[in-house]
């Protein structure tokens, strides 16, 4: 199979005939009219699906731990972490607007928003109604809505009165508009998640008090690294600088926090649907982001060591944390116990001569501790051979990836996924990954019994305590197109392969069963009402 690079050479035979101004606009999105072309060649292409050979599960692929394992790693995890340079990797920069569809369709309509309206609308069978009646009738349940009142005092209203006789027009518009609180125009990260005594929190303010728990060195620094949108940057430096004492005090640490945005040059150009360039009313030509991928280039700038990446919604109050944190730690201690593991056969195997019995030990470990199958045309060859196949496997970026049992929840699974040389290793995988034509592939996907909620502990320096260049461990084959709309015209866009999925290809992966209640996403404002969410 002809891959993405192959086909962009060939492809730059023929290619656009960009103008003076598109060739400036090019390089002013750090681009070359080289990398332009590549973009566009992918377009062409045949949805570049994986391979999947089985789901990864209890037994065979994901590890689930026994108390004492658990109380292993939790030990490493203590002892060594205060010395190693533990971060936080919080992307942030996903915009709210989503959480409130459902209102943002009540507002669109004509007639104002009662409960008697929408509860007529909820009897005739309207979903959206039943989730709107919802966020009605516990209103006040949200975290928020301390400051929703308090704004709707300011433009000469009662909030409480409008709740009791069951007009909601004026909270809505609030809630959501520029007028008032703007929530559909923020980030989520700054959104009012939790109701304290002391006042309600924020999901990045959540993340503060994690880093707290599990990133903190040796003099109690504790670094978080947030990617956040260019036009929201001022917003979350004015909350950090609003919290950062309070929590500092509280939790006796001192707070190194930093922010990047996604760097212009993971722009991808979008095309319309027969495969040109698509040009704007103004002849532009339009650049899109290019999906959470994008943020490697983000991840690849830190200098931590040991990096937890977490969603900025997944947050709980305190009274879950303590779960959420041990299993961290647990993680985090894995990972350590594994990376010591690699970087001694490293050591030995790139500085020293080694004997068959060595490298029968390096095998199996890769086959039993990292399920990753060492093939029998390796295990018969020369020692040399045995040697470079083995470093080639493990000197690479770790990664330990939490995955819980299915719950109906969106999202990528953990499986086995063969290459073209007929090689497994374990990927997480997105549902677009997967030819939706293939019976034998969907019954494969159909078997999973556990999905991907985005909670990883990485390991990104190698075995001398050098950084990975991670850009160089992407499968530049896992791109995903997808159909979207500019000025009521249609067009297809380019993301890059996700972060967690074709970014993290080539790393060595590793499942671990973790408990449904670290994971509490926020997809919709509803979700706040959701036991876990509240006191």
């Amino acid at each position: 199979m002809m891959d993405s690079a192959e086909f962009g050479k060939e492809r730059f035979m023929v290619e656009e005939i960009f103008t003076m101004e598109d060739l400036a606009q090019i390089e002013e999105h750090e681009l070359s009219e080289t990398e332009v072309n590549r973009q566009i060649s992918l377009f062409e292409m045949s949805p570049p699906y994986l391979n999947l050979s089985g789901p990864a599960c209890p037994g065979n692929g994901i590890r689930v731990f026994e108390e004492e394992q658990k109380k292993k790693f939790l030990k490493i995890y203590l002892e060594e972490s205060p010395s190693r340079e533990c971060l936080k990797f919080v992307p942030a920069s996903g915009a709210a607007s989503r959480m409130f569809k459902v209102l943002l369709k009540a507002l669109s309509q004509d007639g104002v928003v009662t409960i008697g309206s929408v509860s007529r609308l909820v009897d005739s069978g309207d979903k959206d109604a039943a989730q709107l009646l919802d966020f009605m009738k516990r209103i006040r349940d949200f975290a928020f809505f301390s400051d929703l009142n308090a704004c709707l005092k300011m433009q000469g209203l009662d909030g409480e009165i409008l709740v009791d006789e069951g007009r909601f027009t004026e909270s809505i518009e609030c809630l959501l508009t520029d007028d008032g609180l703007g929530y559909a125009n923020l980030p989520k990260g700054l959104l009012k998640f939790h109701q304290y005594p002391e006042g309600s929190r924020t999901p990045f303010e959540e993340h503060l008090v994690e880093a707290a728990a599990y990133v903190r060195n040796e003099d109690s620094t504790c670094f978080l690294h947030s990617t956040v949108s260019p036009e929201h940057m001022e917003r979350f430096r004015n909350c950090l600088e609003g919290v950062r004492k309070l929590y500092e005090k509280k939790y006796h640490a001192s707070f190194d926090v930093t922010f990047s945005i996604q760097k212009n040059a993971t722009d991808t150009l979008a095309v319309d649907l027969n495969n040109r360039p698509f040009r704007q009313a103004d002849g532009m030509l339009l650049f899109r982001p290019g999906g959470h991928g994008s943020l490697l280039q983000n991840l690849n700038d830190l200098e931590g060591d040991i990096l937890f990446v977490k969603n900025i919604d997944n947050v709980v109050p305190d009274r879950l944390k303590p779960e959420t944190f041990e299993w961290k730690k647990i993680m985090g201690g894995y990972l350590l116990f594994l990376q010591s593991r690699i970087f001694g056969f490293l050591k030995t195997l790139i500085s020293g001569t080694v004997d068959v019995d060595f490298l029968e030990s390096a095998e199996s470990f890769l086959e039993k501790e990292l399920m990753l199958p060492v093939p029998a045309s390796v295990t018969s060859g020369s020692l040399d051979a045995r040697k470079a196949y083995l470093i080639k496997r493990l000197d690479c970026p770790i990664r330990v990836c939490g995955m819980v049992k299915n719950a109906g929840e969106p999202g990528g699974g953990p499986f086995w996924v063969k290459d073209d040389d007929g090689e497994e290793s374990f990927q997480i995988v997105e549902t677009a990954q997967i030819d939706p034509d293939s019976t034998q592939q969907q019954d494969i996907l159909s078997a999973s019994t556990h999905f991907n909620p985005v909670d990883l502990v990485c390991g990104v320096r190698d075995w001398q305590g050098k950084p990975f260049d991670l850009p160089k461990f992407v499968d530049p084959n896992t791109f995903f197109v997808s159909e979207k709309s500019k000025d009521g015209r249609d067009l297809k866009a380019l993301e890059h392969p996700g972060l967690w999925n074709g970014s993290m290809a080539r790393w060595i992966t590793v499942f671990v069963e973790v408990p449904g209640i670290t994971f509490n996403p926020v997809k919709t404002v509803n979700d706040l009402l959701r036991n876990e969410h509240q006191p």
